[in-house]
């Protein structure tokens, strides 16, 4: 690089800065450019591998207020972790100027990756605007919106390291491109009608090519009811319009959908509004940057088909985030097709693969019989890395999340002082609801959602998605997996870890430890209350309504509680049938099979004295302290759902039951018998609802009984457990349950405790591999070199 000579005044004095965190991709060297201009400063600024770096010189008065300004006026989307400053020898003679130099790449851990941002409101204004050169362009964008993650192929980030890089800018593009000035300055992903992505609509041998036709042509067959694939930011989804119950249910059948609830894109928060009850915090993120699907209760009126969300009260909405779903949204002038204010909107894939994104997927998974859709809206701007949509709940004003993926993946997570300066760990997350995390000394980055793990074809997502995210970050010199010896996650570890060591990490000590550091409460000591449907026990059985005791020591842990084990009778048989769990509750209640019980009646004869046997003999039964699966009994047992078609079905539907009950006075006590070894038993409560059952009582007030009991339990155990600690922190997947974790929330505080819940990542297995890192990094620099699982052997109980 040469150096800017810099004309000098006797009060002049020169720093060189560096700044560290979210600063590419974001506006930032333009925005550096504004002030330092703005201010009269000479120099430059630049982006290399690592960071931005910037050297400034003028009188020291207007370096003060540089320094100021770059903290206070950052651009809206960037996160500054580090700024640096190093006093130089001012420089003399040439042009008293500040300009953008050419990116650098070197050596260290590299800068952040920005995630996709939604289009911003002045791009939309320019796309609606008939006298603007890019209205109605599909791929409108600038410096402060638009794709990033799915479209960067290496850092720094410049268009030529981006997929944007096969586009040329047109004269007048590059003449914003090169603009201090103009809103474009250095927007990588710039372009027009005239040099930019073009968009086209195909079906069958029909090919409509030019945006407006295209759109139209999509906006006509989906009236028609058709299903439509539509490439978008980070891979393609399948819509369809809302209030057809043939639409929805073609679509439903050839995803092999079940009844998990689909996603509604909807135009605008007016519209929003008639589907669901927004509140003000769940409108900021409906609008927020992000874009996530955004889970709220449904309206009775909604004008939406039941095939939508059956049997949910919930219904996931989101607001367009790229032009092309503006477009799609909006009636084209002068013509007479009829724009959707709604569309069903699923990621492109059959159930349990991932999603769509490069054109061989259109050919061989979206368009070759048996097709998922009858046409395909698409365009030529390739996605390097894909992206499903993020999903979250609002919960008093604060962000839930279900899935971290899109618009948030794959910012940084600052991991606290004990882990930090430790090895670049690679985390392989879990089965389920996959994500991976690599660190760097300093900062955790979660992958996108990459799904459950139980095809090759999930296998080769989560190979390109490590792939694409280590090639950018440091190489892992260490892998973490969980305990369970049937994982594909563990299984790939181990093959690729070559003489690397990978560590072990013991499922629920993992989410307990997740939480840890997206509170920054890592080495502090905490009582972690980890439900979920299951995890591998240090003991070999099967986990899940568990209490764990973490010192300062975050890497061990002490099982000090958890419910009595039941027999979980066929593995995941007696996960997808409800039915087989509540009747391995009422064994070990010691209550007969009588069929006047709704899951006794769920099964045929042959079941019954097949379950009745291996109980018995004990045979394909595993022990079971598993809270989901508890749910999962008490959803069976009030006759909720006796069979699911996705995971947690008949939790989230005993959660609607429950929050439908209204009025609790009279309900009959139910208790979770809690004794004082920490053990949490499950069969007094079992005989009282089967009692107040037979008495006629409502089942949704035994739901809603049922969800204050856990709570009662909780409070409870962790009191018993607790002694000095007063940090108790709620994870795993059962506490996506509201309700469930407001009750045990209000109980813990009323008890003196801080509570801790997540709001950066998910509490399912989508936040495992934050946890796993965490403890890997710990392991490394403990000198004693103990690993979860060894510890956790010699004192779990």
């Amino acid at each position: 690089m040469t150096e800017t000579a810099l004309t000098q005044r006797t009060d002049d004095v020169r720093y060189r800065f560096t700044v560290t965190g979210v600063v590419q991709g974001v506006g930032f060297r333009p925005f550096v450019h504004r002030i330092a201009t703005e201010l009269g400063l000479a120099g430059f600024v630049g982006n290399d591998s690592s960071a931005v770096f910037i050297e400034v010189q003028g009188p020291t008065a207007k370096i003060d207020a540089f320094t100021r300004r770059l903290r206070a006026e950052a651009p809206p989307l960037a996160t500054i972790s580090t700024v640096s400053a190093v006093q130089m020898e001012a420089g003399d003679g040439g042009p008293p100027d500040f300009r953008i130099v050419a990116s650098l790449t070197v050596d260290g851990a590299a800068t952040a990756i920005p995630p996709d941002i939604a289009v911003c409101g002045d791009c939309i204004a320019e796309l609606f605007d008939p006298l603007d050169r890019r209205y109605r362009h599909p791929f409108v964008t600038c410096t402060n919106c638009g794709p990033r993650f799915t479209i960067i192929r290496e850092l720094p980030y410049d268009r030529p390291a981006t997929t944007m890089a096969g586009f040329e800018m047109c004269p007048r593009c590059a003449a914003e491109y090169h603009d201090p000035a103009d809103r474009r300055f250095h927007a990588q992903p710039v372009a027009c009608g005239d040099c930019g992505p073009s968009l086209w609509f195909r079906s069958g041998e029909r090919l409509v090519r030019g945006s407006d036709p295209a759109l139209e042509a999509t906006q006509r067959v989906l009236g028609n009811g058709a299903v439509v694939a539509i490439k978008g930011i980070g891979g393609y989804h399948l819509g369809c319009v809302v209030d057809d119950d043939a639409a929805v249910g073609a679509l439903r059948s050839r995803k092999a959908r079940g009844g998990k609830p689909f996603a509604v894109l909807v135009r605008d928060l007016d519209v929003a509004r008639r589907y669901a009850e927004i509140d003000d915090a769940a409108a900021a993120v409906l609008c927020s940057p992000a874009r996530p699907i955004v889970l709220l209760r449904r309206r009775p009126d909604a004008p939406i088909s039941d095939l939508v969300a059956p049997g949910s009260p919930l219904i996931g909405l989101m607001l367009p985030y790229s032009p092309v779903h503006h477009l799609l949204l909006a009636p084209i002038p002068g013509v007479q097709t009829r724009a959707p204010e709604a569309l069903v909107l699923t990621s492109a894939n059959r159930s349990d693969e991932p999603i769509c994104f490069t054109d061989d997927d259109v050919t061989q998974r979206l368009s070759a019989p048996p097709s998922l859709c009858d046409a395909v809206l698409d365009h030529d701007r390739p996605i390097h890395v894909p992206c499903d949509d993020s999903v979250v709940r609002v919960v008093d004003g604060r962000e839930l999340p279900i899935r971290r993926s899109r618009g948030y993946a794959p910012l940084p997570i600052d991991l606290p002082a004990p882990a930090r300066n430790g090895p670049a760990v690679l985390a392989v997350g879990g089965e389920l609801k996959n994500t991976f995390c690599l660190t760097d000394g300093s900062r955790a980055f979660c992958s996108g959602h990459i799904g459950d793990m139980a095809t090759l074809e999930t296998l080769r997502a989560f190979e390109r998605a490590v792939d694409q995210l280590s090639g950018i970050r440091q190489a892992p010199i260490r892998l973490a997996a969980d305990l369970h010896p049937a994982y594909q996650t563990r299984s790939w570890a181990d093959r690729h870890a070559g003489d690397r060591p990978v560590d072990l990490v013991q499922h629920h000590h993992a989410h307990v430890v997740s939480l840890l550091v997206e509170h920054g409460k890592l080495g502090e000591p905490i009582i972690g209350v980890a439900f979920d449907g299951t995890g591998y026990g240090c003991d070999g059985t099967v986990w899940g309504g568990e209490i764990l005791a973490i010192g300062s020591d975050s890497h061990r842990f002490v099982r000090v509680g958890h419910l009595v084990p039941v027999p979980l009778p066929g593995g995941d048989a007696a996960v997808r049938n409800p039915w087989r769990m509540a009747l391995s509750q009422l064994w070990h209640a010691g209550l007969d099979w009588d069929p006047d019980l709704p899951p006794v009646a769920a099964a045929t004869p042959a079941e019954l004295r097949m379950l009745r046997s291996q109980f018995v003999s004990g045979t394909g039964c595993l022990p079971c302290s598993s809270m989901g699966r508890l749910f999962d009994a008490v959803a069976a047992l009030l006759g909720v759902r006796q069979r699911v078609d996705y995971e947690g079905q008949a939790a989230i539907e005993l959660e609607a039951l429950a929050e439908s009950a209204g009025d609790t006075s009279g309900a009959p006590a139910l208790r979770l018998a809690v004794h004082a070894d920490g053990l949490i038993d499950s069969a007094e409560l079992i005989r009282a609802m089967v009692s107040a059952l037979r008495a006629g009582v409502d089942t949704a007030v035994l739901a809603a009984a049922f969800h204050e009991a856990v709570a009662v339990a909780v409070a409870e155990v962790v009191g018993l457990v607790a002694g000095s600690v007063r940090l108790v922190g709620m994870t795993g997947g059962v506490f996506q349950n509201v309700l469930l974790l407001r009750a045990c929330r209000r109980r813990l505080q009323a008890a003196g405790f801080v509570v801790l819940t997540h709001h950066i990542v998910p509490p399912n297995d989508g936040g495992l591999a934050l946890g796993q890192a965490a403890v890997s990094v710990l392991t490394a620099l403990d000198e004693n070199g103990y690993s979860s699982f060894g510890k956790a052997r010699e004192v779990w109980r």
